[in-house]
């Protein structure tokens, strides 16, 4: 989508530059408990994810927002009012579901007119707006089209563009690309970024798909069992995950668990149960290694390097076998098994080489600073 052709879409002016605020929010179910206490701010612009398992709580939490669900205790805020008990029609957001929601007797054009009808617009404007929307998604040319006559790509722009054309504060988007096939679901992540930029709006999406999120995402927001685990841009997020569970769920990664023995000027020793020992860094929030105790060491399967021969490194290089390859393309899966028994996944570049017979000795190592000690 051009950047420089699109008019944008400013919310209204407010005193807060907060366009989202959950404060202390529980929702339950017939005794179930979906939401637990979430504290959550989203910054006017930006582009936030709520990532998690089936069943973490993102799709409540969201749904919370909309207004199709109301909190059983805390208070939901857009634009610094207080939301609770304020109908879905009556909030300066829209909803994108996974499911687009067309009405399938409808056009394009009808489509995306119908909430300005239902709000009683003027003919003219109800036009100039829907032109507008429809420019957005670049749909023009298939404005008296039906539902049935466009692909999954297609409808999902007419989708963008029924929740665009209300001029929402906030775009909140529900697995919104969920139902397209990969290649398509590729190009509809560059042009929903795009869109963003373009607009200036705020949008939520809640997905399980973690590439997704960390590739659209100013910041995201990792739930389990109805709570935030974390919250952080996705460069912190991967690559300093706070939980193991964070760890292990957001892309691949070896975990090995150990105990902290000592430290040093150059960081923690972890000693793993079969032998092995594993240098890392000390954490960030400056606490004792002797405080640590039991930890998982994560470590990418990118960050690793395979060599024939030992590494200069003093600390992390370990001898081992290679039981598996799996090519992938761009990249190239391994599975080392270390003299020890403990098993590496690894991930490099393919560079087309010939790999050593699966007897041969290989040497897999990693920087002290590529891993990182985690409490369970």
């Amino acid at each position: 989508m051009s950047q420089t052709s699109l008019p944008k879409l400013s919310p209204p002016e407010t005193s807060t530059e907060l366009d989202i605020e959950l404060r202390k929010v529980f929702k339950v179910f017939n005794g179930e408990t979906a939401v637990r206490g979430v504290d959550l701010d989203i910054a006017r612009g930006e582009f936030f994810s709520i990532l998690g398992p089936s069943g973490c709580g993102k799709t409540t939490t969201l749904r919370l927002m909309a207004g199709f669900d109301m909190p059983s205790a805390g208070e939901v805020l857009i634009q610094g009012q207080s939301m609770n008990n304020v109908p879905p029609y009556r909030r300066p957001v829209n909803t994108v579901f996974q499911s687009y929601a067309l009405f399938s007797h409808l056009t394009v054009w009808e489509n995306i007119a119908f909430g300005l009808r239902i709000k009683k617009l003027s003919r003219g404007e109800i036009e100039d707006r829907v032109k507008e929307a429809l420019k957005l998604v670049k749909m023009e040319s298939f404005a008296n089209r039906f539902p049935a006559q466009l692909s999954g790509g297609q409808q999902q722009r007419v989708a963008l563009a029924r929740a665009l054309v209300n001029r929402p504060a906030v775009v909140l988007l529900d697995e919104p690309l969920g139902a397209l096939d990969l290649k398509l679901r590729k190009e509809m992540q560059v042009e929903l970024s795009n869109l963003h930029q373009d607009l200036g709006l705020t949008f939520v999406m809640v997905t399980h798909d973690q590439e997704e999120a960390l590739s659209l995402s100013d910041r995201i927001a990792v739930m389990r069992g109805g709570k935030i685990e974390q919250i952080g841009t996705p460069s912190e997020i991967y690559e300093r995950p706070k939980t193991t569970f964070i760890a292990d769920f957001i892309g691949e990664t070896n975990l090995l668990r150990g105990r902290v023995e000592n430290g040093d000027s150059a960081g923690l020793h972890v000693a793993v149960s079969n032998g092995l020992k594993l240098a890392v860094p000390h954490p960030e929030s400056g606490e004792s290694w002797s405080r640590l105790g039991e930890v998982a060491v994560s470590i990418r399967p990118e960050k690793i390097h395979l060599s024939l021969y030992p590494s200069e490194n003093q600390f992390n290089c370990f001898e081992g076998r290679l039981k598996h390859v799996m090519y992938l393309g761009t990249h190239v899966h391994y599975v080392v098994e270390l003299l020890t028994g403990d098993r590496l996944t690894v991930r490099q570049p393919n560079t087309a080489d010939k790999l050593p017979d699966p007897h041969t000795p290989i040497y897999a190592s990693w920087a002290i600073a590529d891993s990182l000690a985690l409490k369970e």
